[in-house]
């Protein structure tokens, strides 16, 4: 999803970092894999890169993001010749390693290779100490056991004080997708998010509930029609003050 740190979305990872902070490889690439080029820096610098981890940081550019999707479409032609496969002679799958390449890196995994989209906060001027909730808000996901889709539908509770920080509603879902956008367990992706707007926004208490489907069951294993999970996070007042979290849960529609 080293130390225990790591095991939380850093707040230096919320902004593109300068490529002159970063850990450029010991020696030229010589045309070394772009994932192992990617690997040494990760490895020099002491962190982990679990599935769920964004290693943004660690990519200098475009242009090795494109050579690392160059890399994955060659891995994934391989997969599809073991899975025998006619690549070559069938046009359905002829160039289904590229687009399953630029959809892993570009889209379904984004939020592992790019950097958090800006977000401005401002502070909390009229001194606003009531309960906000945002959602629900559309997620997708895959799971890191089997790279299937979750998806599903999430809620924030946020309890803000005199000295919080606010953001405008709509970044909360583009917070949201940047950290599902990864393969996950749903467990630690709430947290991952809670930990992440708890360090933005400095509220009194903050809530998160996730209602979702968990493709694995449905299209493999069990076979199960609604394998539904609904897993919630409290932090502050939402864990201290029961009225305050009985009012949240009441007025959600799952």
């Amino acid at each position: 999803m080293g130390p225990q740190i790591d095991s939380k979305i850093r707040p230096d990872e919320t902004e593109p970092q300068m490529a002159d902070t970063l850990i450029a490889s010991p020696e030229p690439d010589h045309g070394r894999p772009m994932s192992e080029v990617i690997r040494e820096r990760i490895h020099a610098a002491g962190r982990r890169f679990h599935a769920n981890d964004n290693i943004a940081e660690f990519i200098q550019g475009d242009d090795e993001l494109k050579a690392l999707e160059a890399e994955v479409s060659k891995r994934i032609e391989g997969v599809l010749r073991s899975l025998v496969i006619d690549i070559d002679g069938d046009h359905n799958s002829h160039d289904t390693s590229e687009r399953v390449a630029r959809m892993y890196i570009e889209e379904v995994f984004r939020g592992r290779y790019r950097p958090m989209p800006k977000v401005t906060e401002f502070p909390n001027a009229e001194k606003i100490n009531e309960l906000m909730i945002i959602g629900p808000i559309t997620v997708r996901s895959a799971c890191s056991h089997h790279l299937v889709p979750i998806m599903g539908r999430l809620w924030i509770g946020v309890m803000p004080s005199a000295n919080s920080q606010l953001i405008g509603l709509s970044k909360y879902a583009r917070i949201a997708e940047w950290v599902m956008s990864r393969p996950q367990i749903q467990e630690e992706a709430v947290m991952q998010l809670a930990d992440l707007l708890e360090a933005r926004l400095n509220p009194a208490g903050l809530a998160l509930v996730l209602s979702a489907d968990h493709f694995c069951m449905q299209w493999r294993g069990v076979k199960d029609d609604e394998p539904h999970m609904i897993n919630s996070v409290m932090r502050g007042a939402f864990l201290n003050n029961e009225g305050l979290r009985r009012e949240f849960l009441q007025l959600l529609k799952l």
